[in-house]
């Protein structure tokens, strides 16, 4: 299950931007974070698919959630103008975002292109 985060676990597990001025991924697995609100129909349409990939990737990424309509200040940190907006973020190197909802397999294969395979150097 995609876990909830709030501006303190985002700190924590994603990204502490009130230390760090340039990226630094404090997580250690890759995720993937959907920006979402309770009234957008199209992120209704991804959370059933974030959970299935939630299970078949546990171990390999992280799924994360925020609410955008609670966690404002995340939302304007990654400048989130449209919901749902994912944001896959790999152990190193720099996030990348997609908006829209996405099929399932569009997602999963963003996922293993941006997050499980490794970028030659």
């Amino acid at each position: 299950m995609p876990e909830d985060l709030t501006k303190e676990t985002f700190l924590k597990k994603v990204f502490n931007y009130e230390i760090n001025k340039e990226w630094k991924f404090e997580g250690d697995l890759p995720c993937v974070i959907d920006f979402w609100a309770p009234w957008c129909g199209p992120c209704r349409m991804v959370a059933p698919v974030m959970e299935e990939l939630s299970i078949e990737l546990a171990g390999k990424v992280n799924f994360y959630k925020i609410n955008t309509d609670v966690e404002q200040e995340l939302g304007s940190a990654f400048g989130i103008r449209s919901i749902p907006s994912l944001l896959f973020v790999p152990k190193e190197g720099q996030p990348k975002m997609a908006v829209g909802a996405l099929p399932k397999e569009t997602l999963r294969k963003a996922i293993e292109e941006e997050l499980l395979t490794v970028q030659a150097k």
